[in-house]
């Protein structure tokens, strides 16, 4: 066993673990900071950490820059270390808007800074910085000005090359980089004018200067098929190949799981577990079975051990942390892991053998559950089921396909009576429900949207669902009892802000919302209930799913607010979730003395907030493609009539989504009629001053496509009619 050095820092058996020879750890350095009040040079803080072999300060050279490089340190002009947090400095993700500003993100998730499109020259969309508050804008805002770039985030970027006058550009498609990047004439290779390329950023943007790049590869021409989704991987720079260390590392796996692996595991083999998804689905990573136990149910949800095939620090472990999830394009995805893994030896699949990790739950007839364990185990599936095939069974007694699978039937019916049970409990907790609808792009010939479609949840979808959210429930009540460093999955309630403004836009329909002390979910849950029956109910479910928070991954477990649980993880999908697979390998590390868990809660929350980031930018990139797509297909119905209703009011216009097609358009500010118009972003509204035109978020509108510009992805739409509401009160004619 190594001597452990620097015995009065509490972290010292960790740091004589992880390296031979140790440095005080990161939280002692911070610590030794804090407590003194002050500033320290390099050499000064080495005398007070009692450093001075070359070996040991070259050390804390690299632990120095990795603490400033993840905004922990700052150094400043005099080469002084000091403590972010001490110097009320805020440090975060910039978030770049088409129009040239931006806003910081804190990490910690507090309020947004804005900063000024001025100070944006230096930074592109993406970049983490720490910043200062340097005051109040005029419409109130806190103004940021950036104080040190921590991490830059793009370091190519894709989007058309011009060449104007005998300068070289490139124009970003994500409309979020609005600094064009000049491409010296050395740096230009074949590319032609109009092309889509690629940029290689060779210099970074300053206060004073563009970002300078050269070309990196050219895509090909604008309108080509499949384009649009060559342009957001790159754009999003989503790793879709698979290094050389990588393809390694998966030549040797086969498709089939030895005796030797399913040594000591739980057999299962013999229980007719299924799985249940969608018609498209090619990696199974759940599957699930119940039966009956007295008075209650025993549910077992087994999932896909991938943490057996994907060891902590491997190249495989690493190329999955650095993608984060998979990317679900349209007929197309990028996954997290190679295919051998993710649509074979990790992948459910019916009748051949399978390794899991499994969680047992004891569910009482009123749907508590009374009892839960984790192990180790080996299935066999009995059934690959989709979606519609349980729906038709369940629901409507489809009596060929009962027929067909009736060794199962029985089976499915038990997991349908322990649904309804979890889903009176769930309503009993007060989960927020909202109706919102999902959509599914038809393709026709070469690639060419024919139509699209709303995607119809049935209680197939309801039932897997239920299940899931029981095993993360439990996963992650697992780790908080054992308190083991691990990754949640966190909602945060709404602001007070939010919520300010929430109750302000109720108030004018003569509704309450309850909680006045303290919301919680029970309250949205009650109020959505009692608008069912009126006729704005879609607007006031819009507002209050805007005033709710964005889901994130952190260490610190303060609950889900959404569902309505003091903990909440995410358990069920390792295969296409890294979120999922670290929380395998903590209760594989219980369940199992023999598997050491390496992870610190600072480690934890790098991988939480690098998967949030992963996650946003999986959606940011899928959006932009079906943006495109949608771009694409309008553009034949340029001059055609549409019913719609409001989708979201701005103070400069009106999007509008299109019933049955559900595409999104803007009616422009100026379109709306001869009329000054003023914003209120609380009641959702676009006012008339001379003639009380009102128009409000879900107003129905009849609308004329005037315009499809497919290089911004914008429709522009035209009024043709609306059910224009007038203000209670008009102006008076001066």
């Amino acid at each position: 066993m190594k001597k452990k050095r620097f015995k009065d820092d509490p972290f010292a058996g960790r740091e004589s673990e992880n390296y031979e020879r140790p440095i005080p750890s990161r939280e002692f350095i911070a610590e030794k900071l804090s407590q003194t009040g002050r500033l320290f040079t390099f050499k000064k803080l080495a005398v007070e950490l009692k450093l001075s072999e070359e070996v040991d300060l070259d050390a804390l050279k690299r632990r120095l820059r990795a603490m400033e490089r993840d905004g922990q340190l700052i150094r400043n002009r005099r080469g002084e270390f000091g403590l972010v947090k001490k110097m009320d400095l805020i440090k975060g993700r910039v978030i770049g808007h088409a129009d040239g500003f931006g806003f910081l993100v804190p990490d910690d998730g507090g309020n947004d800074l804005f900063i000024s499109g001025q100070r944006m020259r230096g930074l592109l969309h993406g970049d983490r910085i720490v910043a200062r508050v340097a005051g109040i804008d005029r419409r109130g805002r806190r103004e940021g000005a950036p104080v040190e770039v921590l991490e830059r985030a793009n370091s190519h970027i894709v989007g058309r090359f011009r060449a104007e006058h005998g300068i070289g550009f490139v124009a970003a498609s994500n409309k979020k980089i609005t600094q064009d990047v000049l491409i010296p004439a050395e740096h230009r290779g074949d590319a032609k004018d109009g092309q889509i390329v690629v940029a290689e950023i060779l210099e970074q943007p300053t206060w004073r200067a563009q970002p300078i790049g050269r070309i990196h590869e050219v895509l090909g021409d604008h309108l080509a098929p499949g384009m649009e989704i060559d342009v957001a991987i790159r754009s999003y720079e989503i790793p879709s190949e698979w290094p050389e260390a990588v393809q390694a590392q998966i030549k040797n796996f086969t498709a089939s799981v030895s005796e030797q692996e399913m040594a000591e595991r739980e057999d299962l083999r013999h229980l007719p577990l299924v799985t249940i998804d969608g018609e498209d689905a090619r990696d199974f990573d759940d599957a699930v079975y119940a039966e009956r136990k007295g008075k209650g149910w025993r549910l077992l949800v087994a999932i896909a051990d991938v943490s057996h095939y994907v060891k902590p620090a491997s190249a495989l472990d690493e190329e999955a942390l650095t993608r984060g999830n998979s990317v679900y394009f349209p007929e197309r995805v990028v996954p997290m892991l190679p295919e051998i893994l993710s649509n074979e030896l990790c992948s459910l699949k019916p009748h051949v053998d399978r390794l899991c990790l499994v969680c047992e739950m004891m569910i009482s007839h009123v749907g508590t559950v009374r009892q839960y364990r984790f192990f180790d185990g080996v299935m066999r599936s009995a059934q690959r089921f989709t979606y519609n095939q349980v729906a038709a069974i369940l629901q409507e007694n489809d009596k060929p396909l009962r027929k067909q699978y009736t060794a199962l039937v029985p089976h499915l019916e038990v997991l349908y009576d322990l649904y309804q049970v979890l889903l009176t409990r769930r309503e009993r907790r007060g989960t927020i429900e909202f109706e919102t609808t999902e959509t599914q792009i038809v393709f026709g010939e070469n690639k060419k949207i024919d139509r699209i479609v709303p995607v119809v949840r049935n209680d197939a979808h309801r039932l897997i669902e239920e299940c899931m959210i029981a095993a993360n429930v439990a996963a992650a009540d697992y780790l908080a009892v054992n308190e083991v460093p691990a990754l949640y999955r966190i909602h945060n309630p709404p602001t007070e802000e939010k919520l300010t403004d929430v109750r302000a836009f109720l108030k004018e329909f003569g509704l309450r919302f309850g909680g006045r002390k303290s919301t919680e979910p029970k309250h949205y849950r009650k109020l959505l209930e009692s608008i069912q029956e009126r006729p704005d109910a879609r607007m006031i479910e819009l507002v209050l799913l805007r005033s709710l928070s964005q889901a994130v991954y952190c260490s610190n477990n303060s609950g889900h607010f959404g569902l309505a649980f003091d903990a909440y993880t995410h358990f069920t999908s390792p295969i296409r979730r890294y979120p999922d697979l670290l929380v395998h390998r903590a209760i594989r590390s219980l369940i199992s003395h023999k598997k050491k868990y390496h992870y610190s809660t600072e480690d934890i929350d790098k991988v939480g907030e690098h998967c949030s980031m992963t996650e946003r930018r999986a959606d940011d990139a899928t959006r932009d493609v079906l943006d495109w797509l949608k771009c694409e297909y309008m553009q034949a119905k340029v001059g055609e009539n549409f019913a719609g209703r409001i989708s979201a009011v701005t103070s400069f216009g009106i999007f509008v989504e299109l019933n049955d097609i559900y595409v999104e358009g803007l009616v422009h500010v100026t379109a709306l009629g001869n009329d000054y118009f003023h914003f209120d972003s609380a009641k959702h509204r676009l006012s008339g001053e001379r003639t009380g035109q009102m128009f409000q978020l879900s107003d129905p509108v009849q609308i004329k496509v005037v315009r499809v510009n497919l290089e911004d992805k914008k429709i522009d739409f035209e009024l043709v009619t609306s059910s224009r509401k007038k203000a209670k009160t008009k102006a008076k004619r001066k």
